[in-house]
């Protein structure tokens, strides 16, 4: 009982500016995104999944429910496959999006041309047979990214959109919360011996 009480949690988005989802295109980044937006309240979701028309419609329909401007911050591979996807993806979700009333906007996060000379992240050269078009010359994957830098981005795009006093509010709404379901249950854990 204990555990379920701990694992309790408010809607730490709730009564900030915009509703933030994390998005990425390599499903071996997932994981690591997960963690990292679980912990500040932001759902993540892999770009792979919304290759289809029904998950583009569902991001909308989130949107739409969530009442408020969402903002997608997008984690890709730098190329050509990876610029084609983002744009796809913006492109459908905002049109479903706004047929629904609401509002979305998409903001690519990683990988960018500055993070490769900033982080001096490998490159290749584009595939000579992709004939999409891509404006970089030479292309990065995502999982280039060290972990710690990776996690460094998300916090700072999150943080970057999120008011900090609305948000300390929230957790200190899910602490208090947690007390009265204690309360409620007897008491919850033993007292330390």
């Amino acid at each position: 009982m204990d555990t379920a009480v701990d694992d309790y949690r408010v809607d730490r988005q709730a009564e900030q500016p915009v509703r933030l989802e994390l998005w990425c295109e390599t499903a071996g980044m997932v994981p690591q995104l997960v963690r990292i937006g679980e912990e500040l309240g932001v759902a993540c979701f892999s770009g792979g999944g919304f290759d289809g028309l029904a998950d583009k419609h569902d991001a909308a329909v989130r949107a739409r429910e969530g009442g408020l401007k969402t903002v997608v911050l997008h984690f890709g591979d730098y190329d050509p496959s990876g610029e084609h996807l983002f744009n796809a993806l913006a492109e459908d979700v905002i049109a479903f999006a706004e047929a629904a009333g609401a509002e979305v906007e998409f903001e690519r996060l990683a990988v960018t041309p500055e993070q490769i000379a900033t982080y001096k992240l490998p490159t290749a050269p584009p595939n000579a047979t992709d004939r999409r078009s891509f404006s970089g010359t030479a292309t990065t994957q995502a999982e280039a990214l060290p972990p710690h830098i990776l996690a460094a981005i998300v916090r700072e795009g999150i943080e970057a959109r999120r008011d900090p006093l609305t948000h300390r509010r929230m957790l200190e709404r899910e602490e208090a919360e947690r007390r009265a379901i204690r309360e409620r249950l007897g008491g919850g854990r033993p007292a330390a011996e």
